[in-house]
């Protein structure tokens, strides 16, 4: 009955696009492995020679707030995103000297702006890249890194983490989380524009 209104959200919010040959695999921080699994996935299948997972911890909790799926597959202890990251690409097969290292970043855009710095300060010329992401972070996820990325074409590939474009509005959490990314979407990004 209402399949045209949420539509409308659910297209906005979750993008996802098809791997192609990229220059690098990019994963913003987070504490959930299946963004990195499925980046370990693409990497064995030859999608990008290099992956960038980005993220030091969240400055709403000023540490790593921990491992939240696979903890028996991934115990750590992680100081990082990134270490926790690092370690799942290395558990699914991936080389550490595929892995680049950005351990800094404590938000969404701050994972795009410093990995932008570090591609820069290594010399890449990135044309195309695909976006590990969670599927109802894609829409967020995808603005900052194409803002970052303005030459180049991301492709993203999100990972279903129990929140997706089918089921969300089924629940108080996944219209909180979507509803939450809609507002950030325009929230977040007033200063930016009119710095650009």
């Amino acid at each position: 009955m209402y399949q045209n209104f949420l539509r409308q959200f659910t297209d906005f919010i979750f993008v996802e696009d098809t791997p192609a040959p990229s220059d690098i695999i990019f994963i913003p921080g987070n504490g959930y492995p299946q963004m990195a699994e499925q980046a370990a996935a693409l990497w064995k299948e030859g999608a990008a020679p290099l992956l960038l997972p980005s993220g030091r911890y969240s400055t709403l909790t000023g540490r790593f707030s921990g491992v939240q799926e696979k903890q028996e597959q991934y115990p750590g202890p992680y100081e990082t995103e990134w270490a926790f990251l690092q370690d799942v690409l290395l558990k699914n097969g991936v080389p550490e000297k595929a892995i680049l290292r950005e351990e800094r970043a404590t938000y969404t855009y701050e994972n795009a702006l410093r990995s932008r710095a570090l591609t820069d300060a290594l010399g890449l010329s990135i044309r195309r890249a695909i976006l590990c992401c969670h599927a109802w972070h894609a829409r967020r996820c995808l603005l900052y890194y194409q803002l970052l990325f303005p030459e180049a074409e991301i492709l993203v590939c999100p990972s279903d983490t129990g929140i997706n474009r089918h089921n969300w509005h089924e629940t108080s959490e996944g219209i909180d989380l979507v509803l939450g990314e809609i507002e950030r979407c325009g929230g977040q990004f007033h200063k930016i524009l009119r710095d650009i």
